[in-house]
This record gives C-alpha cells, sequence and structure tokens, in this order.
C-alpha cells in the first residue's frame, strides 16, 4: 500500500468521478471538485442527486466505477488507512452501539483510528456537544437528537482535519441545528474543512462558504456563496400606490416592471447588481407622471430560489 501524498492546496480533489451500480443506475456522472483547506463546503441537491454517494466514494465506502479522489493529497483506494484517518463522517442513519454507554462507544472511535488515549479531547467533545452529563447513559436510553450528537462526537473522536456531515440536522429540533452551526463554525476557525450535504437550504445560507449544487448525479454549479447571490439573486421592489391604475402609464413598461392583478401595486423584479440607478430612474418617471405612492417595500431572493432555479433549469 502507498503513502506518497501529491501536493495539493486542497484537502479534497475529486477527478472524473462516475458511479454506476449493477442494477445500471448511474448515481454519479463525472463530478469534478476541490474542496479547499479550512472551508465550509455545502453540497445541495434533492434526494437522490447523489449526495450521498459522492459523500461515501471519498470517505472510501463506496468504490467508483471511475476516477479518482485525494484526499489531504493521498489516493483514498491506494492509502485507505491515511485518507480515513484524516476524515470524520457523520452518516445520515442513527445506528449507534445501542447497549454502549456514551463515554465507552466515543472513546472506541478514537482507538479504531491507532489514536493514543485521550481522555481530556473526549471529554472537549461530549461538553462542546452538550453530552457531559449524559457520558454513563446507555446509547438506547438517549433521544434522537442526542444520539445524533453522539455520532458527531464519534466522528470527532480521532481528531479528523476533515469532517464530513450528510444531512446533519435532517430530523432533529431547532436547537440542535443552532447547536451544530456553532460546532462548525468553531471546527473551521481551528482549521477543520467541513463539507455537509444538505437540502435545507438555509443550513447552507447560514453557513457555507462555497456551494455546489449537484442533481441527477451531475455537478451543475459550484461558486462562493455570496458570488452566488449577487450574480444569481434578485430583488423586488413593491410600491404601493396610493390610486389603482388598469394599466401602467405609457412610458413606464420598463423591463421588469409590472402592474399587480389588484392594480394597486407596482411590482419592480431587478438584478442585485446596479439596483440604485434602476430604482433611482424608476421612482423619477413615476415622479413625472404624477403617479403617487404610500410605501416602498424590498424584498431579496434566498438562496433556496436560486437552487430551485437551478435544479429546474438543469438538462
Amino acid at each position: 500500500m502507498s503513502d506518497q501524498a501529491i501536493s495539493t492546496p486542497n484537502a479534497v480533489s475529486i477527478r472524473a468521478i462516475s458511479k454506476t451500480y449493477q442494477s445500471g443506475f448511474q448515481a454519479l456522472k463525472t463530478v469534478d471538485l476541490d474542496i479547499r483547506r479550512g472551508e465550509i463546503f455545502a453540497l445541495l441537491g434533492p434526494n437522490g442527486a447523489g449526495k450521498t454517494t459522492l459523500i461515501s466514494i471519498v470517505c472510501g465506502i463506496v468504490r467508483p466505477s471511475g476516477g479518482a479522489v485525494l484526499v489531504d493529497g493521498h489516493d483514498v483506494q491506494r492509502d485507505y488507512r491515511v485518507t480515513r484517518s484524516k476524515i470524520g463522517l457523520v452518516p445520515q442513519e442513527l445506528s449507534t452501539d445501542a447497549f454502549e454507554t456514551v463515554w465507552a462507544s466515543v472513546r472506541f472511535s478514537r482507538g479504531l483510528f491507532g489514536r493514543e488515549r485521550n481522555d481530556d479531547h473526549i471529554e472537549k467533545v461530549l461538553r462542546d456537544l452538550s453530552l457531559w452529563d449524559k457520558k454513563d447513559a446507555k446509547i438506547m436510553t438517549l433521544s434522537g437528537g442526542m444520539k445524533r450528537r453522539v455520532l458527531i462526537a464519534k466522528a470527532l473522536a480521532h481528531e479528523p482535519s476533515i469532517l464530513f456531515l450528510d444531512e446533519p440536522t435532517a430530523g432533529v429540533d431547532v436547537e440542535l441545528r443552532h447547536d451544530m452551526w456553532e460546532m462548525v463554525r468553531k471546527l473551521r476557525e481551528t482549521g477543520v474543512t467541513v463539507i455537509l450535504t444538505t437540502h435545507y437550504i438555509e443550513e447552507a445560507e447560514e453557513m457555507a462558504d462555497r456551494v455546489g449544487v449537484i442533481t441527477r448525479g451531475e455537478l451543475i454549479l459550484v461558486e462562493e456563496k455570496d458570488v452566488l447571490m449577487r450574480k444569481l439573486g434578485k430583488k423586488q421592489l413593491s410600491i404601493t400606490l396610493q390610486t389603482p391604475m388598469q394599466a401602467l402609464p405609457e412610458g413606464l413598461d420598463a423591463s421588469g416592471l409590472a402592474l399587480a392583478d389588484d392594480g394597486a401595486t407596482l411590482i419592480y423584479t431587478f438584478d442585485t447588481q446596479g439596483e440604485d440607478t434602476g430604482i433611482a430612474e424608476l421612482l423619477r418617471k413615476l415622479a413625472e407622471r404624477g403617479v403617487d405612492f404610500k410605501d416602498l417595500h424590498t424584498l431579496e431572493s434566498s438562496l433556496e430560489d436560486i437552487f430551485v432555479s437551478l435544479v429546474r433549469g438543469a438538462p
């Protein structure tokens, strides 16, 4: 087995990865992706898009049909032991050691990767996840949310440099969701690279540095979150009129402007770039035509709006 690393600035490099199962189902087409060290990367996609398959290949759980993956410069198939020790994985399934205590299960997970005993680290992980008062409880007695926390603790027990969270907050309460967001931010501050798959857009909008969108086994977009919001985001200016109108006055039929069905509201849709001149020009034209309004209100596209439009537009 080789343990020779290839020099790379990325935590994970995915090259031409594909996966077709024996049934003939093609879960992944050709996927190329680089994940930078120390970033939070959100992989978005509807159920069945290929998110879990891609993560499973990177973690060495599923064998790809083609392509290669490097983790910290090591090939995941040739250098399995090295790459797996660098990765922490929090799976979707709540499969845990039901009859073990929280402490024993998490400490055992550390030993699986050949790490020396470090009870101080295990204690810190359990405290950070609000599990310390449950350390002696059998896992079978815990609630679903607490079991999810145990899975995270087990993934962090061996101090990985890369953490995969596969649908981490599916079915958990709001308190745990926000606790996990805070934990992920703290991990990133220590240099841990975090990759999460989710179909909760709020999760990506809250935490991610970059966003990838996958659908039908294809990665259709990878972009900085803020850049994506600026490039593809839209804003709407809602202008409530003093007096309803039957149709737009002549000269006001500008691109992006529409009259609501009730005739009492003008809706102006514009890109997030260059918004100042567009609004100023519209308001000037309204004033010139004697159109009075009593309220202005703006709405901005969410990441969810962008995601839905991308997935619907995918071939």
